[in-house]
C-alpha cells in the first residue's frame, strides 16, 4: 500500500507541473496569435492622404505626416451602400422619417402647372400686301394696343399701281360699271376699308403709304419685323393677345387620368400672390398622352382682367371632386428629392439602426403642397432622408458610391499587397468626373445671372479664408439678395427648372443659417454644405468661366470637405492661416 500512494503522488505532482509549465504556454501562444491577427488586420493611412494604406504605424511617404489608424470597413454592406458617423449626422442635421400611406383629404387633389396664353385669343397680325414698312408705330414687345389702332404704315408699288387702275375705273363707271366693281373688289381684298377706297375715288389721287391697323385689342407678345424692312403679302408682322382671360395648364399623369374630369371646380393658387385665389372648373382634358413625359394636359381658363396673371407662371391647382378611393398613395417631402436631368432620386436609409444609406432613383407624380407622390421606386415602411439630402449625397460622392451626378460609382479594389486603391477603370472614371456630368443647356442671360451669384460664393470663400465673421455674415446676405434675383421663367424645360429649385432651396437655408451666426466655426460648417450645392450648381449649368474643385481630407474632423476656388493654387476656407493651404485640387469644372 504504501508503495501505491508513492507512485499516486508521484503522479498527481507530475500533472500540476505539467500544467503549470505547458497550460500557461499554450494560453499564451493563443493569446499572443490573437494579437497577431488583430495587429495584421490593422491598418494605418495618411489624413492628407486617405489613398495611402500601410500594415503599420510610420510616416507618409508623400507629405511625412504621422500615419494613423484606418478605419476598419463596414462588413456586411452592399456594393452601393454606405455608412455615416452618428456625429457627422448631429452635425449636419440628417433626419429621415419612414413612409406612410396617404390619402387625399376632402376629396381633393393638388396638381402644379403653368400659365400659358389663351390661344383662342391669340392673333398674328399680317401684311396684306407686298412693300417697305415706312413707319412702325409699336415701339417694344409687351405694349398694349387696342383694335383699330395704327400698328405701321407701309409704302407698296404694287397697291399704288392698284390705285391708279381704280382712279381709271372709276372715270368708266358708268359705261364700264362691271370693270369698276370689279377693281374696287380688288381694293377690299387688300383689307382697305370702305372709307379708304371711298377717300381714293374723291379725291382722284394715289396714295403713297397705307396704314395697318389692329384687328384685335390686346398685348403685344412678339415684334416681328423693323422699320424699313421689305416684307410680303401674307408675312406675320405681330402676334397679340388678348391676356383677360389666360390659360392654367396642369399635368396629370396617365395613372391618375382616371381620376379627372370636364366641369371638376379648381382652386388656384400662385407664389406671386400668395394670398389670393381664382376659382375656375376644369374645362379641356388633352386627349393626346405626351409620350416623353408620361403626362395629359388639363386645361383651366381663368379670369385676368387684371392682368395679374403672367404667362410662365407656376401655379398650384387644388381639384375638387377626387373620390376618396382613388387618391390613395404614397407621399414623401419635397426636401427628400434630388433632381438631375431626367432622373428624380432619394436616399434610402437601408437598415433599420444603423446609418447605412444607398441612392434610389423613384418616379414622381404631382406635387400636393410640400409633398411629392410616388409612382415607382419605393414603398410603404421605407425610410428616407428627408433633411440633409445634398449632404448624404455628398457623402456618397466621398465614399465613391452610386450618387445624384455620378450613376455607376466608383468601385474600390485591394491591391496585390493588401493596399486600398482604385481599379484601373474607376479610377479613370474619377480622373474625368467633370466629364460625367450631365450639363443642362441653357441660356447665357441665366447662366449670367448664376455668375452673380457664383462670384459672391466666392467672395464668402474668401472671407472664410481670412476668418472674418463680420464680412462672411455681411456677404451671405448679398448672396441671398442675388439668389433672390434669378429668373427661373428663363429656363424653358419642366426637369432643368426642378434641378434649379432644389439646388436654390438648399443654397438658400444654409446661406440663411450662416447669415444668422457669428460664429467662425458654424459658418464653416455651413460652408462646407452651401458649396456642395454651388458645385453642383456650376457643374450642370455652368457659369462660362474655368472652375476648380479643391478638396481637404482633414476639414470637418478628418471627414472632408469640398469648395470652389476660381484659381488652381490652393487656399482653404476651413481652417485659415492655421492650414493655409492644406488640400488638393480634385476636379477641374471647364
Amino acid at each position: 500500500m504504501k508503495k501505491y500512494t508513492i507512485y499516486v503522488a508521484i503522479l498527481l505532482v507530475g500533472l500540476v507541473l505539467g500544467w503549470f509549465l505547458f497550460g500557461g504556454v499554450a494560453t499564451t501562444k493563443k493569446e499572443h496569435r490573437h494579437d497577431t491577427v488583430s495587429a495584421t488586420r490593422q491598418t494605418w493611412t495618411c489624413s492628407m492622404h486617405p489613398q495611402i494604406m500601410k500594415s503599420a504605424s510610420g510616416d507618409c511617404p508623400i507629405c511625412g505626416m504621422d500615419l494613423i489608424p484606418a478605419e476598419s470597413s463596414a462588413a456586411g454592406l452592399l456594393a452601393d451602400q454606405f455608412k455615416l458617423t452618428k456625429n457627422a449626422l448631429a452635425l449636419a442635421n440628417i433626419q429621415t422619417s419612414i413612409i406612410r400611406s396617404s390619402q387625399a383629404e376632402n376629396n381633393e387633389m393638388k396638381v402644379s402647372g403653368e400659365i400659358v396664353q389663351n390661344e383662342a385669343a391669340k392673333v398674328v397680325q399680317v401684311s396684306y400686301f407686298s412693300g417697305r414698312i415706312d413707319q412702325l408705330n409699336v415701339r417694344f414687345t409687351g405694349e398694349k394696343v387696342r383694335k383699330g389702332q395704327l400698328l405701321a404704315t407701309i409704302y407698296s408699288p404694287e397697291l399704288y399701281a392698284a390705285q391708279q387702275e381704280f382712279i381709271t375705273a372709276a372715270s368708266l363707271k358708268k359705261t364700264q360699271p362691271a370693270l369698276y366693281k370689279a377693281v374696287r373688289n380688288k381694293l377690299k381684298l387688300w383689307k382697305l376699308s370702305e372709307s379708304q377706297i371711298n377717300e381714293i375715288e374723291a379725291s382722284g389721287s394715289v396714295k403713297e403709304k397705307f396704314p395697318i391697323h389692329a384687328t384685335v385689342s390686346g398685348t403685344v407678345l412678339e415684334k416681328l419685323v423693323t422699320q424699313g424692312q421689305v416684307v410680303k403679302k401674307g408675312q406675320p408682322l405681330f402676334k397679340i393677345a388678348n391676356l383677360k382671360t389666360v390659360w392654367a395648364n396642369f399635368e396629370v399623369y396617365e395613372n391618375q387620368i382616371n381620376r379627372f374630369k370636364k366641369g371638376q371646380d379648381v382652386l388656384v393658387t400662385t407664389n406671386a400672390y400668395p394670398n389670393k385665389e381664382f376659382k375656375s372648373k376644369v374645362d379641356f382634358i388633352n386627349p393626346v398622352l405626351d409620350a416623353a413625359t408620361r403626362t395629359v394636359k388639363l386645361r383651366v381658363v381663368l379670369q385676368n382682367e387684371a392682368n395679374i396673371l403672367k404667362p410662365g407662371m407656376f401655379v398650384e391647382g387644388t381639384i375638387k371632386g377626387i373620390s376618396a378611393r382613388m387618391s390613395e398613395g404614397l407621399m414623401i417631402p419635397a426636401t427628400a428629392v434630388l433632381w438631375t436631368g431626367a432622373r428624380s432620386v432619394i436616399y434610402l436609409k437601408a437598415t433599420g439602426d444603423a446609418p447605412v444609406f444607398e441612392m434610389r432613383e423613384i418616379k414622381l407624380g404631382n406635387r400636393v403642397g410640400d409633398a411629392y407622390q410616388i409612382l415607382e421606386g419605393l414603398s410603404t415602411g421605407d425610410e428616407i432622408v428627408t433633411n440633409g439630402t445634398f449632404t448624404v449625397d455628398a457623402a456618397a460622392q466621398l465614399q465613391g458610391k452610386k450618387s445624384m451626378m455620378n450613376r455607376a460609382g466608383v468601385q474600390i479594389a485591394v491591391g496585390h499587397e493588401g493596399h486600398l486603391g482604385m481599379d484601373t477603370k474607376a479610377s479613370k472614371q474619377a480622373e474625368n468626373f467633370s466629364k460625367m456630368q450631365k450639363r443642362f443647356l441653357v441660356s447665357k442671360g441665366f447662366q449670367n445671372q448664376l455668375k452673380l451669384v457664383f462670384n459672391e460664393y466666392i467672395t464668402l470663400k474668401n472671407a472664410l479664408v481670412r476668418e472674418d465673421s463680420k464680412n462672411v455674415t455681411i456677404t451671405s446676405k448679398k448672396l441671398l439678395a442675388f439668389l433672390s434675383q434669378v429668373d427661373v421663367k428663363l429656363l424653358e424645360k419642366k426637369e432643368t427648372r426642378k434641378h434649379w429649385m432644389s439646388l436654390e432651396k438648399e443654397i438658400k437655408l444654409m446661406t440663411t443659417l450662416i447669415s444668422n451666426t457669428a460664429q467662425i466655426k458654424a459658418q464653416r460648417n455651413y460652408f462646407k454644405q452651401v458649396s456642395v450645392a454651388v458645385i453642383n450648381l456650376t457643374q450642370v449649368f455652368g457659369v462660362n468661366e474655368k472652375v476648380f474643385v479643391a478638396f481637404c481630407p482633414m476639414a470637418d474632423d478628418n471627414k472632408g470637405a469640398y469648395w470652389l476656388s476660381k484659381e488652381e493654387k490652393v487656399i482653404n476656407p476651413y481652417f485659415g492661416t492655421a492650414m493655409l493651404t492644406c488640400g488638393e485640387i480634385k476636379q477641374v469644372i471647364e
